[in-house]
């Protein structure tokens, strides 16, 4: 177990510390944390790691002394949430609970717990490096729409005052990162690492190459992006320069425009370095490194994770714990693409997947703990039916800028087969001990179903399956609208595809003689959106005789489509006006119209 203090850095006989964590979540050392597998894999490669969560900001700053200098850097993340939406609701009402910390109790980090973590770091030891990372750092890289303060904010870099921000899913750039610094690489050496970002004063260079491979020291088990989009005449890459922050904050336009390349970029396999003027410098990002292969993320989970809380909470209950004690995840990744959505944002757009032979390990595993049960309560990831799904002509896939592989119409190279994933689930449920596997993540029906019936031949015993036998009562779906127009601002597909799920859902359970329960997700309030439009929502037709109690208020969050038309007013993908409701009691009239018809 990683020690998270002093008298535990002692027990295992330290005289020095590589890497300290600064974290707002309780510490869980289960592979669905990211703060355990970034620890985990740090440690696979010979480093010292120690995580300090949740560390008292308010006090004397006992906690951010206690552990003393590390060798190499502070590792911040703000835990599995961005601290704002983990605290208010859409509403802007503080939440009275944190599922993250133990008991569930409240408080125990603060609002932009990234920023105010760094900043108290830097004033404590201003010669250490600070390197941060994770969802609420990841998602807060460039210029971003901040609901919470309703206006826009430079890159989390500028206010936080951190040297390094590691984006996305950090194993190999992390990895990367700390061994450049073990091997004193200067700060440009290190400007040419992939998947991070920096902000500096000054001017940018014209020109701004990633670091060759094979030229000192970009270890080659975790190799960068060679190529960059759009190279110039002498062979290296150029960068795309934004609008600067100044800019997005007098135009909301340069905003919108700003965002449309920086999804655009995102979305590729090999886009260019990224520039983002701001005050007298600038922030870089760089590349992502490339999508993980099945033998890397299968190493990524061959850790010695106890899938246990710290032993410092004996005794105590972490409810996000308990959510996922007992699931599984498959892949990374998700190309569904949906406009509200910061998944694609994080982990990328390209599916990675492990193998079958590393699912059923850890399956064996959690199946030999005696806390376990015998029920798995999800075999998933952001999307559970995207396992294995690659396209067919990875050629294309190069090339390719679309942001959904789904929407506006599903590709034409995209393997949809369920394949893979019926046969997984066999093997899993042949697992000594294993009694049920659920799936409670999110499934995409518009992977297997189109308005004219099923794509494939493993389409509908797909549907059977996981109604039958990986349901638990009821199955939930994400429509999220029945308006074509609200959810084309979406980019969901037609309410008529939910129309026919629902024809074969209840086939399904009529041959098979069950009562299932189908249970759809809504949105009010979504850009778009109007009152008329959740009136008509509420009173559809298709919807009759359905569980409805799941319809959740929009909440404009960092970089989505989503946020920039809630703040500008704009469609970044048309660059055209969209009706926008931000008056709260507008907002709260349309969540009521659900509740009227179906209390």
């Amino acid at each position: 177990m990683f020690p998270t203090s002093a008298k535990e850095v002692q027990a295992l006989g330290w005289d020095w510390i590589d890497i300290i964590f600064f974290t707002g979540d309780a510490f869980v050392d289960h592979p669905s944390f990211g703060t355990a597998c970034i620890s985990r894999w740090l440690q696979k490669a010979g480093y010292r790691v120690a995580v300090v969560p949740q560390p008292n900001w308010r006090d004397d700053l006992r906690d951010f002394r206690k552990l003393g200098r590390p060798r190499l850097y502070f590792a911040v993340n703000a835990g599995a949430m961005d601290s704002m939406v983990n605290h208010y609701t859409a509403a802007k009402r503080l939440r009275h609970d944190d599922a993250y910390t133990p008991e569930g109790r409240a408080g125990a980090r603060p609002d932009r717990a990234v920023t105010v973590y760094t900043r108290i770091l830097k004033q404590l030891w201003p010669d250490v490096p600070v390197v941060i990372g994770g969802v609420e750092a990841s998602l807060r890289r460039l210029t971003h729409y901040d609901y919470w303060d309703n206006r826009l904010m430079p890159s989390i870099l500028v206010d936080s005052g951190a040297d390094w921000l590691c984006y996305g899913m950090g194993e190999k750039p992390m990895l990367q990162l700390t061994r450049a610094m073990e091997k004193g690489w200067s700060k440009r050496q290190i400007e040419q690492l992939p998947q991070i970002a920096f902000y500096r004063t000054g001017k940018t260079q014209s020109t701004i190459p990633l670091h060759p491979q094979g030229t000192g020291g970009v270890p080659p088990e975790t190799p960068c992006v060679a190529s960059l989009h759009n190279p110039s005449a002498n062979g290296a890459a150029q960068p795309f320069v934004l609008h600067s922050y100044e800019e997005c904050c007098n135009s909301k336009q340069a905003f919108a425009e700003n965002f449309h390349h920086i999804e655009i970029y995102a979305n590729m396999l090999h886009p260019p370095v990224l520039i983002e003027p701001v005050g007298d410098g600038y922030v870089q990002v760089n590349p992502t490194c490339e999508p993980s292969t099945t033998e890397e993320m299968d190493s990524f989970w061959d850790l010695p994770f106890t899938k246990l809380p710290h032993p410092r909470y004996k005794g105590k209950r972490i409810p996000a714990y308990d959510m996922i004690k007992d699931s599984i995840i498959t892949h990374r990744g998700c190309f569904g693409g949906c406009n509200f959505c910061t998944i694609a944002a994080h982990q990328g757009k390209f599916i990675q997947s492990r193998s079958e032979e590393s699912i059923l390990k850890e399956v064996k595993k959690l199946a030999a703990m005696p806390e376990f049960h015998g029920n798995i309560s999800d075999v998933g990831a952001p999307t559970a039916n995207m396992y294995g799904m690659t396209g067919m002509d990875m050629s294309r896939c190069e090339k390719c800028r679309r942001k959904s592989c789904l929407y506006p119409a599903p590709c034409v190279n995209l393997d949809r087969s369920h394949e893979r994933l019926l046969r997984l689930y066999e093997k899993i449920d042949a697992v000594k001990g294993v009694r049920h596997s659920y799936i409670g993540s999110g499934i995409r029906y518009d992977l297997f179903l189109s308005e004219k019936g099923f794509v494939d031949e493993t389409s509908r015993p797909y549907l059977e399956t996981v109604v039958l036998k990986h349901t638990s009562g009821r199955l939930k779906v994400a429509p999220e609208h029945t308006s074509d127009k609200v959810l084309d601002y979406m980019a969901k597909p037609s309410f008529r595809l939910f129309e026919r799920l629902r024809k074969e859902f209840d086939g399904v359970n009529r041959r098979a003689g069950t009562h299932v329960e189908l249970v759809p997700y809504f949105i009010s309030s979504h850009p778009g959106c109007t009152l008329r439009d959740m009136q008509e929502l509420a009173n559809h037709p298709a919807l009759k005789g359905i569980w409805m109690d799941q319809v959740q208020d929009f909440m404009p969050t960092p970089m989505t489509t989503s946020s920039v038309m809630f703040y500008s007013g704009i469609d970044p993908r048309t660059m055209k006006p969209v009706f926008v409701e931000r008056d709260p009691e507008r907002k709260k009239a349309q969540k009521s119209q659900f509740f009227k018809k179906h209390k």
